[in-house]
C-alpha cells in the first residue's frame, strides 16, 4: 500500500477513536478519503488539522483503544521522512494548515519518541515547514526528548487518560501514571521555567494540553477536576480535554455504556471556571458522590447558591467578582471596568447601557445590581 493509501487507512481508523479535541467547535471533512479535523488554536483561530499516527501498531493494551495490542485490525506504519513528505504534499495543496502527530508504541516509548522527533525535525529543518505542529509525547519519553519536542512544536501533549493511578490501572494497565505520564508534564513546566525559549521554534515555548477519557472506569467529576486543578496551578497546563467514552468492539470495555456528552460539557465548563474565572475546586457544586449537576451550568449553580441574595454591584465590583456572574466572561468584565474608568459619561445605570458597551446582560440580570438596585427585567413565562 502506498503512502496515501496508508494515510487514508489511518485516517479512517482514527476517526473512530474518542476525539481528543471533542470540546472544540469542529467537525470532519473527508477530501479524498482523508479525514481532516476542524480545530481552534489557542488564540481562537480556526484551523484544518490532519490528525495522524506514525504507526497504528502498538505494544500497549489500553482497554479503551482501537489500536491496542492483539486487536484484529489492519495496521499501517510510516517512516519519519515518508510521513513528513506525505503531509507536506497535503499542506502545499492547501487541504490542511496543521498536523497533529502521534503514534502507537513499538519498541518502547523512547524509540517511538525519537521517530516523532525525527519527523518534526525533517518538517521544520529539511522541508521548511512553518505551519502548526502538535507533537505527542509518548509514555516513558526521556527529559531530553521532551525538550527536543518542545523546540520543534507549537503544542505538545501527554494524555493522562485517567485522573490518578488507581483509575489508570483499570483503563490502561501497562501505563505508569506518575513516572510515564505526569512526569513529562512536570518536565515541560521545569524547562519553561529554567530555560530561555530563544532556540524554540518561533522563539516561544509550545502550549501544553492533556486528555482524559470520561466515563469508562467509574471515575467521578471530583477526581477529574482535582487533577485538572493541580495541572493548571502546578504544571501550568494550557487546557484539559475531556473525551466522553464510547465503546469500541473487540476491546475489554466494549460492553461499558457510552458516556453522556452532557457530562463532557459540564466538565469543560467547570474546567474553565478553574482556569479562567478564579474558582477553586472547593467552590464547584459537587453532589454527594462527587458529580457535577447535569441539568445546569456549574457557574449558574454556584451563582444561584451565592448571588441571588448577595448580587454583585456592577459599578463597584472587582474584576474577579464580575467574572463570577453568569454571562460575564473576561471580555465583559474588561469592558465594564473600562467603562467605569470613563466616569459619569457612561455610568452603568441600566441594562441598555451594558448593551451599549458590548455586554449581553441576559444571563446576568438575576445576579447583579446597577446603581445599587436590581435591574428591571422581563421574567420568562415558560
Amino acid at each position: 500500500m502506498d503512502a496515501i493509501g496508508r494515510l487514508k487507512l489511518l485516517s479512517a481508523q482514527m476517526h473512530l477513536e474518542p476525539a481528543e479535541d471533542a470540546g472544540c467547535p469542529k467537525g470532519y471533512t473527508k477530501p479524498d478519503d482523508i479525514y481532516l479535523s476542524r480545530a481552534v488554536l489557542p488564540g481562537g483561530k480556526p484551523i484544518t488539522l490532519l490528525k495522524t499516527l506514525l504507526t497504528s501498531a502498538c505494544e500497549r493494551n489500553c482497554f479503551y483503544c482501537p489500536f491496542r495490542a492483539g486487536r484484529n485490525m489492519k495496521r499501517a506504519t510510516f517512516k519519519p521522512e515518508e510521513m513528513a513528505n506525505t503531509y507536506m504534499s497535503i499542506y502545499k495543496a492547501g487541504a490542511a494548515q496543521g498536523i497533529f502527530l502521534s503514534s502507537g508504541i513499538i519498541s518502547g516509548g523512547i524509540t517511538t519518541q525519537d521517530k516523532l522527533i525525527d519527523t518534526a525535525d525533517i518538517l521544520r529543518n529539511k522541508l521548511g515547514y512553518k505551519g502548526y505542529l502538535h507533537l505527542k509525547i509518548m509514555p516513558g519519553a526521556e527529559r531530553d526528548q521532551v525538550e527536543k519536542s518542545m523546540l520543534l512544536a507549537d503544542r505538545v501533549s501527554v494524555n493522562l487518560e485517567a485522573p490518578n493511578t488507581d483509575r489508570l490501572l483499570k483503563l490502561a494497565p501497562k501505563k505508569g501514571f506518575m513516572e510515564e505520564l505526569l512526569q513529562p508534564l512536570r518536565w515541560v513546566n521545569e524547562i519553561r521555567r529554567s530555560r530561555s525559549p530563544y532556540q524554540a521554534y518561533k522563539g516561544r515555548w509550545p502550549s501544553t494540553v492533556t486528555q482524559f477519557v470520561v466515563g469508562a472506569v467509574g471515575e467521578s467529576d471530583l477526581e477529574l477536576l482535582s487533577t485538572t486543578e493541580y495541572l493548571y496551578k502546578q504544571v501550568r497546563l494550557g487546557k484539559t480535554y475531556y473525551s466522553a467514552f464510547s465503546p469500541i468492539e473487540d476491546t475489554p470495555l466494549e460492553d461499558v455504556p457510552p458516556e453522556s456528552p452532557l457530562r463532557q460539557l459540564r466538565l469543560y465548563q467547570a474546567s474553565f471556571l478553574l482556569r479562567d474565572y478564579g474558582f477553586s475546586l472547593e467552590e464547584l457544586p459537587f453532589g454527594n458522590e462527587g458529580g457535577l449537576p447535569r441539568e445546569i451550568d456549574p457557574k449558574v449553580a454556584w451563582a444561584q447558591a451565592n448571588l441571588i441574595e448577595n448580587p454583585v454591584d456592577v459599578n463597584r465590583a472587582t474584576r474577579q467578582e464580575l467574572l463570577r456572574v453568569p454571562g460575564f466572561g473576561p471580555k465583559s468584565a474588561d469592558a465594564i471596568l473600562t467603562a467605569r474608568r470613563q466616569g459619569q459619561k457612561v455610568r452603568l445605570h441600566d441594562i441598555e447601557t451594558l448593551r451599549k458597551i458590548g455586554v449581553n446582560p441576559k444571563r446576568a440580570v438575576p445576579y447583579i445590581l446597577l446603581d445599587g438596585k436590581r435591574p428591571v427585567h422581563q421574567m420568562a413565562l415558560f
